[in-house]
């Protein structure tokens, strides 16, 4: 509903009126006060909290208070074209995230010159008590004046909750033995080591130790706790990870510093390798700013152009770890061009039979719909619009892209235009397989870990 908001001009104004607004103190409040005032006191961040400071929950900073008082008279009375003259303030109590405060303003005089008196307060809701007093002087509007507030640009703060949370799920669950191939430079070694400090990998480490202990050195740290199989030749150490998991030493294996090729030529291969009963797929796991839930996009690392057989094991691979992930009905959009099948747009035949499979019961465990097109998947705006029904248009979980190169950059957009977090995994093998890449920053390769621990934890035999 988009908002409007109308002044009352200085001649109409009489002493005793009053306006109020209720505001809930979020998070991404302070996150957003911080940005734009500079005001980066740690006390007034969310990330703080639990610091062993006393308090319960981020302060909120007092002249984010005082700016609510400012919000009453530009919005509500006098409303717009109202502008400061003074304000005195008294702050005498304290608001944290997550309370709620009414600030009211009360005409206590008219002054020449279009100049209003008010009596101002910030109050907190859960007891009462007023946190802000003070006195405000203002010129009233001379005219009426009203506007609406549909093009005022929203904003997204840019945090990754929903990886936060998986983290949380994964830290009670044992550390999994984690074949990490060639981690021989700085940020491959650094992710490994990230996943050890949250104990939800034990890596390790295969490569030429001479390589790993200079990694080490780079980043400064002691990896003399951990077991290094010394194989300078990547190909050979590709091999020895998944024969540490054939020899049930280990339980995933994660990529280093080498080919995604090498490593998953020795996961593929037919003699030794880690093929099971079903289609190997790779999964993207991303946290995306102003997305309410994970979303899943498979397959944009290894299926170059599936064939249906191949996408009902895709599909059912991202079911399957999307219920290790927490997610006990997924909901599966299925993409293509268009939400309407099309005999010339091959990708909305297999959709459609996609779909009735999973009616049918040959996929399991999610709800799938398609063919779907991005905005309809993922907006329920846009589903609505086109008269899109069903329990998925608008609400996809899991998006299933035709190819490999659609997933790929769908992802990659996702990444690098909507700043979200991306971790990821290959499923599909007797263990997870983590595939980072050099562009994934700390949050995207502890996120890969944490999707691997909960996976292979969680996964029904």
């Amino acid at each position: 509903m988009i908002q409007e908001f109308h002044n009352t001009p200085y001649d109409k104004l009489e002493v005793g009126m009053e306006a109020e607004r209720k505001r809930l103190v979020l998070a991404d409040d302070l996150y957003v006060f911080a940005n734009s005032s500079g005001n980066l006191n740690p006390l007034h961040l969310p990330r703080e909290d639990g610091d062993g400071d006393g308090l319960p929950e981020a302060v909120t900073p007092s002249m984010w208070l005082a700016a609510q008082i400012s919000a009453v008279f530009g919005n509500q009375l006098p409303g717009p074209g109202t502008l400061y003259r003074s304000q005195d303030l008294e702050f005498c109590g304290r608001a944290f995230a997550g309370d709620e405060v009414v600030t009211r303003v009360v005409l206590t005089a008219k002054e020449p010159d279009r100049v209003a008196r008010f009596h101002t307060t910030v109050t907190r809701v859960s007891d009462g008590a007023v946190i802000v007093r003070g006195e405000a002087t203002v010129f009233a509007p001379e005219r009426p004046q009203s506007f609406k507030a549909d093009d005022i640009p929203g904003l997204t703060v840019r945090r990754h909750k929903h990886f936060d949370a998986l983290i949380d799920l994964a830290g009670p669950l044992p550390a999994i033995p984690t074949a990490v191939v060639a981690p021989e430079e700085a940020n491959s070694l650094g992710g490994a080591l990230l996943g050890w400090d949250h104990t939800l990998i034990t890596p390790i480490l295969i490569g030429d130790p001479l390589k790993i202990a200079d990694a080490a050195a780079e980043i400064g740290r002691d990896i003399s706790a951990l077991e290094i199989i010394a194989e300078p030749n990547h190909a050979k150490a590709a091999k020895l990870g998944v024969s540490l998991v054939h020899e049930g030493r280990a339980q995933a294996v994660m990529k280093g510093h080498l080919h995604t090729g090498e490593l998953l030529g020795a996961v593929f291969a037919r003699e030794g390798g880690l093929r099971t009963g079903r289609q190997i797929s790779h999964v993207f796991v991303m946290d995306v700013p102003g997305l309410e839930h994970l979303l899943l996009i498979t397959d944009a690392a290894i299926n170059i152009a599936p064939d249906l057989e191949t996408k009902v094991d895709i599909v059912q691979n991202a079911i399957d770890l999307a219920h290790t992930l927490g997610i006990a009905e997924p909901k599966v959009g299925i993409l293509s061009a268009v939400e309407t099948v099309n005999p010339k747009i091959p990708s909305t035949i297999d959709a459609a039979v996609l779909s009735k499979m999973a009616d049918r019961g040959q996929i399991k465990g999610g709800l799938v719909d398609g063919p779907l097109a991005m905005d309809n998947a993922i907006d329920i705006d846009a589903a609505r619009t086109k008269g899109i029904k069903g329990l998925v248009a608008g609400r996809a979980e899991i998006l299933v892209a035709p190819n490999m190169e659609a997933g790929n950059m769908l992802a990659k957009e996702l990444t690098f235009v909507a700043h979200a977090e991306a971790g990821g995994i290959v499923i599909g093998a007797a263990v997870p397989v983590i595939l980072t890449s050099r562009a994934d920053d700390d949050a995207a390769r502890l996120a890969s870990c944490a999707v691997a621990a909960l996976y292979q934890s969680n996964r029904k035999p």
